[in-house]
């Protein structure tokens, strides 16, 4: 895989871009005009304000001969990197929660990132397979095994 690829996964190609004009000491305006593309547009871009669409790409890797698609697919990336930030950062998939698993307060109003260790005991002492499974996909595994094995240890030394 191309080395710009790798080494910048994830981050939005109009900052790459900013980079290699700089480092080739090419100017913005010009080089838009050369392309035949609005210095605003490019602009937009090199700020992380707007995506680069292909054809855009495609004739900026053509002018500055770049590998073709290194830069949609530094797109691409950026964009799953932004899809799965924003998966993270919800909640869990509510329609798999029961509510009468939170027949206590209003699941609506749950901060699922404070009351994580809440949410994961009451889940895995009363909830069925399916909410265990989507609440080890929310939170990860090894969240979800450390609370669980913290819960353990806790009872065990209340009993001895």
């Amino acid at each position: 895989m191309n080395k710009l690829i790798e080494k910048f996964k994830g981050i939005h190609p109009g900052f790459i871009l900013e980079h290699i004009l700089k480092k080739r000491m090419i100017r913005q305006r010009p080089f838009a005009l050369s392309i035949n593309e609005h210095p605003q547009t490019l602009n937009a871009i090199t700020k992380g304000r707007r995506n680069l669409n292909t054809a855009l790409a495609l004739k900026i890797e053509d002018k500055l001969e770049l590998e073709e698609g290194t830069l949609a697919l530094l797109q691409t990336y950026f964009d799953i990197s932004q899809e799965k930030e924003k998966q993270k950062s919800a909640s869990p998939n509510l329609s798999i929660l029961r509510k009468s698993l939170f027949w206590d307060t209003d699941i609506s109003k749950i901060d699922w990132d404070r009351q994580f260790k809440a949410v994961i005991q009451r889940v895995f002492e009363r909830g069925n397979d399916a909410e265990k499974a989507e609440i080890r996909r929310f939170y990860g595994t090894k969240k979800v095994d450390t609370v669980l094995q913290s819960k353990t240890r806790k009872s065990y030394q209340v009993s001895h």
